[in-house]
């Protein structure tokens, strides 16, 4: 009786699955990204402060700010919509790898426990030692929207649903 209450009540979570946790995970980051993207927009570029990665050196800094800024408020407006969900969530990511190297990592990394010191939200003594907590914590949220999408609550479900029905009809 135990285990077919709890089957049951699985089944009636399960039906929620494809609804809530993709739009709620594309709310929050949405919500991290389009910020983020909005104080770059009224901002001053401080990118020229920055040692990018090859090859994202190769781009001029101001490039660089208006990249990351336009991705960031048009990635944040489509996590919304749940529109491209899956081209916006990788270009994010990529976005988010970028800010760990150049930004997040720990600048002195000596040893094992240099790199765990870092992972952490605010690097409050200012010992070099990284705050790549947060971002790493957004791409692992961004991987369920990469691998199954954006969820029934989505425009990116919307397309799919219409372009089936077209698909079946010219075959």
């Amino acid at each position: 009786m135990g285990v077919g209450l709890y089957c049951k009540a699985i089944a009636q979570v399960n039906v929620f699955a494809d609804y809530i946790p993709p739009l709620f995970l594309r709310l929050v980051l949405a919500i991290e990204f389009g910020e983020s993207g909005l104080q770059k927009f009224h901002g001053t570029n401080w990118f020229q402060e920055v040692a990018f990665p090859f090859p994202f050196n190769l781009l001029p800094p101001d490039i660089s700010w208006h990249i990351a800024t336009y991705f960031e408020i048009l990635g944040a407006i489509a996590l919304v919509l749940g529109f491209a969900t899956r081209f916006f969530s990788v270009s994010l990511v990529v976005l988010t790898i970028v800010a760990i190297v150049s930004v997040h990592w720990p600048a002195q990394l000596t040893s094992i426990s240099d790199l765990i010191t870092g992972y952490r939200i605010v690097d409050e003594e200012g010992d070099g030692l990284g705050n790549y907590k947060l971002p790493l914590l957004y791409i692992v949220m961004f991987f369920p929207l990469i691998f199954k999408g954006a969820g029934k609550v989505s425009v990116d479900y919307l397309l799919i649903a219409y372009v089936k029905p077209i698909k079946t009809v010219m075959s």
